[in-house]
């Protein structure tokens, strides 16, 4: 009798979401679209992973290119990424031309213009590397700091390499001068300069919360391994010595999925679901979601919400699944609390009510 009311709760709980979520469709014209940044209440910025850089108008939906200097090169999973908006400047994260078919992990800033932006590099992840995998490309701002995932461009090992980039959270100002309190000038004199957390894989989400200011992420594992975790100072999240619960894709073992010394998840997910994008969720729309992390996914196309505390996970609930396509990148409107996705499509969604 427990398991049917447990059940009929869960189907009608679920026909409720299904009934309350509404979907708009605001465009459908992008090539492989990346990123998404709110540069005001109507107008958001958009990159798409071929090099290209757009404006979107939400009311009238006019898209317009912006011109750049940027040096991308499009291969594998790399492109032209992340994009955000802060203050008038534009930052971005690329797969730079490095030449002979090498690429790195770069960020670059520049002043907001509606025609044509002049972008400087302020990161480089060295060293070059001739592979099509593992970007990361996230970026976070938080008092004043510039927060980038950089993936470990499939080289595995290279994630525990504390004098190269790949594998690792990076901390910078936000002109690309180096904090003087990053753990180098700490406790970990051994670290290159920009490194703030090393041991992850794939890094390809990353939010700051507007609750408690600790900055969370997903990392995209291997054949299982995915996680949701914390950015944390100084620490390593073990990989390639952890395998997080997943396998090598050939099928053969890694490590173990956690052990001491090494920093655990929130939450894992093994087999993988190929996590992408994720927000700490803050609005009215949904305000029964305050606090919550909105996570979504590449290989079952859903987006998922967890509920956790003090970082212990507390449960997890698929909000939809198949809906709009692969999901790439989730956004929170900051005046109306309404979700915007960008999904592998080439579609644009609002989310409401």
């Amino acid at each position: 009798m427990k398991k049917i009311f447990i059940f009929i709760f869960f189907f009608i709980s679920f026909n409720l979401y299904a009934q309350e979520i509404k979907f708009e469709k605001i465009v459908d014209s992008f090539d492989k679209p990346w990123s998404l940044s709110f540069i005001d209440e109507e107008n958001i910025i958009i990159t798409e992973k071929s090099g290209k850089l757009y404006t979107l108008n939400l009311k009238n939906k006019k898209i317009s290119e912006i011109k750049h200097n940027l040096s991308v090169l499009e291969v594998g999973q790399g492109g032209l990424l992340d994009v955000l908006y802060h203050d008038q400047k534009v930052y971005i994260s690329y797969s730079e031309n490095r030449g002979d078919w090498k690429t790195s992990t770069s960020v670059a800033k520049g002043i907001f213009d509606q025609k044509n932006i002049k972008f400087k590099n302020i990161f480089q992840a060295e060293p070059p590397i001739d592979s099509g995998y593992h970007f990361g490309s996230r970026l976070v701002i938080k008092d004043k700091h510039l927060y980038i995932t950089a993936g470990e461009r499939g080289k595995g090992m290279i994630a525990q390499d504390v004098k190269q980039h790949p594998g690792s959270i990076i901390r910078i100002n936000i002109d690309g001068s180096i904090p003087k309190d990053n753990p180098k000038f700490k406790n970990k004199k051994d670290w290159l300069p920009e490194l703030y957390q090393i041991g992850v894989r794939n890094p390809q989400g990353m939010a700051l919360s507007p609750f408690d200011n600790k900055i969370y992420m997903t990392n995209h594992g291997a054949r299982g391994g995915d996680w949701f975790g914390t950015a944390n100072y100084g620490e390593n999240y073990g990989w390639k010595i952890l395998g997080w619960g997943g396998t090598n894709y050939s099928g053969s073992k890694i490590g173990p999925k956690w052990k001491p010394g090494y920093t655990k998840a929130i939450k894992y997910w093994v087999p993988s679901i190929a996590v992408s994008a994720m927000t700490i969720y803050k609005g009215n729309e949904f305000s029964e979601w305050n606090g919550d992390a909105l996570i979504t996914s590449l290989k079952d196309k859903s987006l998922r919400k967890i509920k956790f505390k003090d970082s212990k996970f507390i449960s997890e609930e698929i909000i939809f699944k198949g809906k709009i396509g692969r999901i790439r990148d989730i956004k929170i409107h900051k005046e109306t609390g309404e979700l915007y996705m960008l999904s592998d499509n080439g579609e644009l969604w609002r989310m409401y009510r």
